[in-house]
Order: C-alpha cells, then structure tokens, then sequence
C-alpha cells in the first residue's frame, strides 16, 4: 500500500527521525573527536560502511509519497522521482502530485542487489533457529594467536592465552555466517563444523545467528532509500545490540568499559548467551519481515499498484 503523506506528517517524521539518530550517535561522535576508540561500539562504523551523516538522513521508504513544497527538496537526491498523485487520493488530499522513492529506476540500479537479498532475508526467515553456537567464532578468532595479532590488541583476555585456547580446542565450533567464518585464525578453521562461503551464503545463514542478525542493518542501508530512515534505524538499534552480547560473550576483559562478561565456558554462561540469542532472534524475525515488504515492494511496478492510503 503506498501511503501519501502531507508535509506536516512526513516533516514530523523526518524530526523525529534526526533527533533520534542524534541521540544513537552522540557518543560515537564524542569519542571520534576526541581520538578515543571502543573495542565494541566503533564495529558498527568500522565493519559496516554507513556514515553517521547518512545514517542521520531521513528516507520515507519506496511506499510512502510526500506531497507539499517541502518535498521537491527530495529530488536532490538519487532515486527519487515526481508522480502524479491518483485521483481518489488526489481528491482527499487536495495534492495532484508527489514525491516518492523512483522503484523502477532504483530497480534497474540494484536488481542485483535486491534479488540477492531478498533470497537471502526468505530463506533465513524459513529456517528455525539454531541456538547452540554460544558465540564461539569470537575465540576462533585469536585461538592459536600471538597477542601482537590480536584484533583488539588493547584489551586483554579474560582467561589468558593458554585458557582461552583451550577453551576453543574443548568445544565444538559451528559458525554457519561467512562474515565471521573468515576471521577465524588458519589453526581454528579446519575445527568448525562447516565452512561457510560467500556462495553458500543463501544456503548457509540461520536466524538464530548474531551476525546474521547484525547485517540485517547492512541489508536495510544498501536497500536505501527504498527503506525508510525509521526501519534503518530500528536495525541499526538491534545491531548494537546484539554486537554488545557478542562482545560480552567474547574471549576479551571489556570490563573497563563498563561490559560484565557472559562467560560462555560455563554452564550459566551457556544459559544466559542462549536466552539473550532467542530474544534477538524474535526482534530480528520482525525486522527480517519489514525488509521483505520492501523487497516486495520494488518487485511491483507502480502501475500496478492499486491501494493508496492518505494519512490523517
């Protein structure tokens, strides 16, 4: 359903959207200028390629048309087009024309893209979780490793080096993401289960999976601006999240930085990792959901779009 939008409504929107990316990336851009890094935080502005200037610009999403003066500002930007606004909705809303995400042009750009991820985001949503990983690719990451290669060199391990290696050697590691499967040290990788690759991606992620959970706020950006800010945001919450628990969970002493370990080792640890995990994975499975409505959405011409709806 494509909704049109008068400016009071989308420009309240867009308010709301500012204010609340402001207040996600104060303290990313308090420590940035003052040259302070975060060994969990930064991950989100270093591994994911979205700038906080970007992630601050508001997008109405591929079904919402603006209508007003304000709204011409839009066609500034990459794929964003005029269109005559329907005639049931153009009566109720006194607006003949609008402004509204180009779902064609931003097809004939990212088909590609748009196909892989909406295989991608389906078959992980079919898929029942799989809760028994206990966040294990972290330790494969510096099993085996000298402290000089250590990705987060500045923070020491929790157990030392000896322990932590054999807490890898003890378990059976079954890291099903590609993303985190190709950090794992060269002596780690023969000892998981499966061997993910980039092409068996498809094949490969399950819902229960923090990172593939996490790259849901990948998927939201690269669909921009056929995802609304609001939903990029709602990912990019999530992924914070989830990254916190993967770090607690991690072989790596962030108690300086105010994160109580969740030690993975024990049976208690195993306990809380598993339970956080299975609320993620139901915040995920709502998002996955909305993803899918956009790729739905581009997937649809605009003259065949029937249902228009004008907000109050």
């Amino acid at each position: 359903m494509i909704q049109v939008l008068d400016q009071g409504e989308w420009a309240a929107r867009q308010e709301r959207h500012t204010a609340r990316a402001q207040a996600l990336l104060a303290g990313h851009r308090r420590r940035r200028a003052a040259g302070e890094p975060h060994p969990v935080e930064d991950f989100l502005f270093t591994y994911y390629s979205y700038s906080p200037s970007r992630l601050s610009r508001w997008h109405p999403g591929v079904s919402a048309l603006l209508t007003g003066d304000g709204a011409q500002e839009f066609l500034s930007r990459r794929h964003y087009t005029s269109r005559p606004v329907p005639e049931d909705a153009a009566r109720a809303s006194g607006q003949r024309t609008g402004v509204g995400v180009d779902r064609e042009g931003f097809r004939a750009d990212r088909s590609r893209a748009i196909d892989f991820v909406s295989r991608l985001l389906r078959a992980t949503q079919d898929r029942p979780a799989f809760l028994g990983c206990f966040g294990l690719h972290e330790w494969a990451m510096v099993y085996r490793q000298s402290p000089e290669q250590q990705r987060h060199a500045r923070v020491p391990l929790r157990l030392g080096r000896a322990e932590t290696d054999e807490v890898v050697a003890s378990h059976r590691i079954r890291c099903s993401h590609f993303d985190a499967f190709r950090f794992f040290t060269p002596p780690a990788r023969p000892l998981n289960e499966r061997q993910p690759a980039r092409d068996t991606q498809v094949e490969m992620d399950q819902p229960g999976c923090l990172h593939a959970t996490m790259d849901l706020y990948k998927w939201a950006y690269k669909l921009a601006p056929a995802t609304s800010g609001e939903l990029v945001l709602d990912c990019f919450t999530l992924a914070r999240d989830v990254r916190e628990l993967d770090m607690r969970a991690s072989p790596y002493d962030l108690r300086a930085y105010g994160y109580e370990p969740v030690a993975i080792e024990t049976p208690e640890g195993k306990a809380q990792y598993v339970a956080a995990q299975r609320q993620f994975a139901r915040r995920a499975s709502e998002l996955r959901g909305r993803l899918l409505e956009v790729c739905a959405a581009l997937e649809h011409t605009e003259a065949s779009e029937t249902n228009w709806e004008v907000a109050s």
